[in-house]
């Protein structure tokens, strides 16, 4: 173990607003924290005026930034999302050795996040992996990558004690693993609230909206779906507004078939009964969902933030199938009949009493308190070196 008193230079990546998100509270904390030295390099959709420039949330959080790398490459394809994972790689390298931070942090399961692992380990820099160990039963590329980071990471913070188990699988030694719950969960500890007028007002909807019940609608883009994502979404749409929601339509992440996804989102827009945002304020988001009835599509917010909020959420299609999940998240296939069906169970009186006793899975929101004690004590270096063969770990008692 390491001195309280020793001053350790932290480095994190970031390239997306979601990304960020999850772990902001952690960010402002080492921020804050006078034995840490933390900076923050950000690339990527951070960056894009199309998607929202949310390095301006970055800033205003009060976050100290490394460097700002232009790495995206624009473009609605494969290859375009390979590319931009290149750039970073290339744009990052002297940047991180010349800061030579004692540990980075990568989180989740993005092309960044393994540029990140491989950085540190050819650096010989020790990564902290956050949310390694989850899968996901939809073939999507994030699983082989979060599964590949925690290959390349030198220590794990995972959200549960399935993930645990899912590593110790992969031959990762059980001292390199931490359950601290998941970091997503604590920004509903320490944002303030705001009024449901005031979250309608500033994320653009219209005065009638006010009096309608609130349904939040986030599909991002899945190879396997590409084709139908569209009808996904505009059926969800179509069935929530004859139930007199207002339907709130966030915009998908940059992976590939996400400019057709924005199209459709724009179609809806039309409706004064939609309305469409882009990046917004962590706080108003968290307030958004604060206000709303239920979350839909196939974002991860459905698995890991809304049960904290007693929320049910409803599952499109192939996205996060087979991760944990609590009893207030229903998986349907995308067609009209299965999404009618899973929103007459969650309006269900009986279904929504027992909101009222959900636990998250995923944690208490109090999981910075636990990294940060586990940042300010663990000695990086002892965990740099994986010599343990992991055929021998993999039959250890568990």
């Amino acid at each position: 173990m390491c001195s309280d008193a020793v001053v350790k230079k932290i480095l994190a990546l970031s390239s997306i607003r979601s990304d960020y998100d999850l772990m902001s509270t952690l960010y402002k904390r080492l921020t804050a924290d006078p034995g840490m030295d933390f900076k923050l390099l950000v690339s990527g959709a951070h960056l894009s005026p199309s998607h929202g420039y949310s390095a301006r949330h970055v800033l205003e959080d009060g976050v100290p930034l490394l460097s700002k790398v232009e790495t995206l490459i624009s473009g609605d394809t494969r290859s375009a999302r390979l590319k931009t994972a290149s750039n970073l790689l290339s744009a990052s390298i002297d940047l991180v050795k010349d800061f030579s931070p004692d540990a980075m942090l990568i989180a989740g399961d993005r092309e960044d996040v393994l540029v990140g692992a491989m950085i540190g380990g050819f650096l010989g820099i020790p990564t902290v992996h956050f949310f390694g160990g989850d899968h996901a039963a939809d073939g999507h590329i994030d699983n082989p990558v979060r599964h590949a980071t925690s290959k390349l990471a030198s220590l794990h913070f995972v959200s549960h004690e399935e993930h645990r188990q899912r590593l110790l699988s992969l031959g990762e030694e059980s001292s390199r693993i931490h359950v601290t719950g998941s970091l997503a969960l604590d920004k509903f500890m320490d944002e303030p609230m705001l009024d449901r007028a005031e979250v309608a007002s500033r994320v653009g909807a219209p005065s009638q909206a006010f009096a309608a019940s609130w349904a939040v609608l986030i599909f991002h883009p899945i190879a396997e779906e590409e084709a139908v994502a569209a009808d996904y979404i505009e059926t969800a749409c179509r069935i929530l507004l004859e139930r007199g929601y207002h339907v709130f339509l966030g915009a998908p992440n940059t992976d590939p078939g996400n400019h057709r996804l924005v199209d459709a989102l724009a179609r809806l827009d039309l409706d004064p009964r939609v309305t469409f945002y882009k990046n917004i304020p962590r706080n108003l988001f968290v307030n958004l969902l604060r206000h709303s009835a239920l979350i839909t599509g196939n974002s991860s917010a459905g698995l890991l933030e809304a049960p904290s909020l007693k929320m049910p959420a409803i599952n499109l299609g192939k996205r996060q199938r087979g991760r944990l999940a609590a009893s207030s998240v229903l998986f349907t296939d995308g067609s009209a009949q299965a999404f009618v069906s899973a929103l007459d169970r969650v309006e269900q009186p009986e279904f929504q009493r027992g909101l009222a006793h959900l636990a998250n899975p995923y944690g208490d929101g109090r999981s910075t308190d636990r990294v940060m004690s586990l940042l300010r004590t663990i000695d990086f270096q002892a965990f740099l070196r994986k010599a343990a063969d992991p055929l021998a770990i993999c039959h250890e008692p568990r």
